[in-house]
């Protein structure tokens, strides 16, 4: 590795630090089903959010729970503390296309009906709700 790339790789790592997130890829949903789930819970409160996942009836809102929880847990373990209620919100969710499953579906007078089967990869990060309230503050009174 070139010193440039090192430089830049080591920089990433440490930005990467002060980021909780949490992937999860290959989900077997297709990225327009989850990205309705995504739009929901983006800039919520994290326990909100949780709440709302919960008692959602889409099948994406089960996967995407499980996702929030980790990322969460994620935040704890990298600040040796426990999360309360307010003080983490859901910074950054993205979905991307995955991987495509072409099938072909039996279609009348000999013809195949091409069936894609879709996946998604995503991408949610949590921060705290106090650093961006502090940021703002002093944003104001310059």
């Amino acid at each position: 590795m070139g010193k440039r790339k090192k430089i830049t790789a080591d920089a990433r790592k440490e930005a990467l630090k002060s980021v909780y997130f949490a992937k999860l890829n290959g989900v077997p949903t297709s990225p327009r089903k989850m990205r309705l789930v995504a739009d929901m819970i983006r800039g919520k409160e994290a326990f909100l959010a949780l709440g709302m996942l919960k008692f959602s009836n889409k099948e994406a809102a089960a996967r995407m729970e499980k996702l929030l929880r980790s990322a969460i847990n994620n935040w704890e373990q990298k600040n040796e503390s426990k999360a309360e209620a307010g003080q983490l919100y859901v910074s950054e969710v993205k979905v991307d296309e995955g991987l495509m499953l072409k099938r072909l579906r039996p279609a009348p007078q000999g013809r195949g009906y091409r069936v894609r089967k879709r996946s998604n990869h995503v991408y949610l990060a949590v921060d705290t709700l106090v650093k961006e309230t502090v940021e703002n503050t002093n944003e104001q009174n310059a």
